[in-house]
């Protein structure tokens, strides 16, 4: 098994930048998940890793080694695709051992790897069959199995489950979890699906127009998000994003604007600021001591279950609340709301980087509250 170092890559296509200047470390052993909208850059990040595609500037290195220039067939990878990209006239024993026949192995080796890995996989009973006569889940079994025969140094997963119904995909990613924690092997799994992300990594990394917003465990990106894009675009529904403003008054820190709260003591200048609110942290109600509150008017309720989402407006923003059913709320209602204070997260509008207030310990004036820049 092997970790991979990226520094500095950077691919251009024509006047569109894929990806710009981004430096990422992949440990050994982890599964790292590549996160973000379609055209972020993301599949072209793995491409780069796999050398399918050559990136203008940068390195890449597997297990230490640089691997920048070396062919694809030489960097000891597996590359598992949306598509499946099964040989069709095959059956699924002959697809399973395909790569390793290429490479001239021995028979016996062949036929007892491909043995072993059908068995891991389930697909024992599969083998006479050719891919017209698999499910879609079976078919990214036997994609995932060929990959395997090979015992390379890395997995390579470009959105493997994006073709599978919803039931589907739930059952593939838990295989998926226990085939990583049986192998012990490095993955990087590209996907657009924050639950595949959330369910599945060992550490995400965020990919925002061919950089990296953000790396860290599902609970750092979920919780502690270093932006404004990481809030908006993990969660479901994502985190209200609302309009506020950082003013001292009498020696005290407040936020004012779509949300009010009292941080402490403490002075700053006044400064614009982007407050986030988790959807499921507020709850109907005014806010008392150590809460932060917000008014806003609702024109949908939705039923999830267990859950409900109320759906409304704080002024001119959308805004969420998510919780226990029933929540209090109702269509055409205006309601306070609060959260506790310690749950707002604090953004630069203009930059987007996430801001954090600290308090006045004597080490650290208070007029730096609301002024460190996250990186």
């Amino acid at each position: 098994m092997a970790a991979i170092s990226l520094r500095g890559i950077t691919k251009t296509f024509g006047a569109a930048v894929a990806l710009d200047d981004v430096s990422l470390e992949v440990a050994d052993g982890e599964l790292l998940v590549l996160l973000g909208p379609s055209g972020c850059g993301k599949s072209t990040l793995l491409r780069v890793m796999a050398g399918l595609t050559d990136p203008d500037r940068g390195q890449v290195r597997v297990g230490g080694r640089d691997v920048t220039t070396v062919p694809p067939r030489e960097r000891d990878v597996a590359m598992v695709f949306q598509s499946y990209a099964l040989y069709p006239h095959l059956s699924v024993r002959r697809n399973l051992g395909f790569g390793l026949r290429a490479r001239g192995r021995p028979r016996a080796e062949v036929e007892q790897k491909v043995a072993d890995v059908a068995r891991r996989l389930g697909l024992d009973a599969l083998l006479g069959r050719r891919p017209r006569e698999l499910s879609g889940g079976q078919r990214q079994r036997v994609a995932l199995g060929r990959a395997m025969v090979r015992d390379p140094a890395v997995f390579l997963m470009d959105e493997p489950l994006s073709n599978l119904d919803a039931q589907l995909r739930t059952a593939t990613r838990t295989e998926l979890a226990e085939l990583h924690r049986g192998l012990g092997a490095t993955f990087v799994y590209v996907t657009h699906d924050q639950v595949e992300a959330m369910t599945l990594a060992t550490r995400i990394a965020v990919v925002n127009r061919g950089r990296v917003e953000q790396v860290g465990t599902p609970a750092e990106i979920y919780d502690e998000p270093a932006s404004a894009f990481v809030a908006g675009f993990v969660g479901a529904p994502p985190m209200n994003l609302l309009p506020g403003r950082a003013v001292s008054r009498d020696g005290q820190l407040l936020i004012a604007g779509a949300v009010t709260a009292e941080l402490g003591d403490g002075d700053t200048p006044e400064r614009p600021l982007i407050v986030g609110l988790r959807p499921e942290r507020l709850r109907p109600g005014p806010p008392g001591p150590g809460q932060a509150g917000v008014t806003a008017e609702f024109s949908a309720i939705e039923n999830l279950g267990s859950e409900e989402v109320a759906v409304g407006r704080a002024g001119d923003v959308p805004l969420c609340v998510r919780g226990p059913r029933p929540l209090g709320l109702r269509a055409g209602q205006r309601a306070e709301l609060h959260a506790p204070v310690s749950e707002l997260r604090l953004f630069d509008p203009d930059s987007g980087r996430r801001l954090v207030w600290v308090p006045d310990s004597g080490d650290i004036p208070a007029r730096q509250a609301v002024a460190n820049d996250v990186r």
